[in-house]
């Protein structure tokens, strides 16, 4: 709900005020009619977009940066193929980072929301080509990742798993990834062991799973 009698002393005391705050100054605007509580909220312009994206990059950059050790084990367990630690990882950096309320998006979003977060937390280790959407194969992977040195290639595709349907989302994301051949352009560029991993998320929990691209038709 929108206070707009909120001032910056506010802004600490409850996270919901930053909402107000970033509506009352012009950093929001609505769109549409308010739903009982609910007030749908908009960037109003792309120079206020290009804020927001440079703030969030600054707040990630100084929150991984808080705890290198732990971002290195993430990624370890990405490259060392161990879908359980990047999964404890994972559910971690969710039950740390994010409110409920941030997934309180259109369904068709949600996927997006965790897409971008574990984006930008891969998208911090130097060595590593990270892309997003890449085409590949008959379609375009949800996240990309080329570990050079290693000659290894990462495939993530990421579902949201609705009502905590874990095992179907991550079945799903897997199916996607052979179906697709998502690991195609990862091969192109001279990777020779690929890892899949199909990640289904729910609120401030994940599941994964992964398997190694073995290059039999059969998958």
């Amino acid at each position: 709900m929108l206070r707009q009698e909120l001032t910056y002393r506010d802004l600490d005391s409850d996270i919901d005020n930053l909402w107000s705050i970033l509506f009352t100054t012009g950093y929001l605007t609505q769109c549409g009619t308010q739903t009982g509580e609910l007030t749908e909220l908009v960037i109003p312009n792309r120079e206020i977009q290009w804020i927001f994206v440079q703030q969030i990059r600054e707040w990630f950059r100084e929150r991984m940066l808080r705890n290198t050790e732990k971002l290195e084990r993430f990624c370890a367990a990405f490259q060392e193929n161990d879908a359980d630690a990047v999964e404890r990882e994972f559910n971690e950096y969710l039950d740390d980072m994010i409110s409920i309320r941030d997934t309180g998006v259109r369904k068709e979003m949600k996927e997006n929301f965790y897409h971008g977060l574990l984006l930008g937390i891969l998208s911090h280790i130097d060595d590593w080509m990270v892309q997003s959407n890449a085409e590949s194969g008959d379609g375009y992977s949800d996240i990309s990742i080329e570990i050079r040195n290693r000659e290894i290639g990462i495939v993530i595709e990421l579902k949201y798993a609705e009502d905590g349907a874990f095992e179907e989302g991550c079945l799903e994301a897997m199916k996607q990834i052979r179906e697709r051949r998502y690991e195609e352009s990862l091969l192109k560029d001279g990777m020779k062991t690929i890892y899949r991993y199909g990640i289904a998320c729910y609120r401030k929990r994940c599941r994964v799973v992964s398997e190694q691209y073995s290059g039999r038709k059969s998958d």
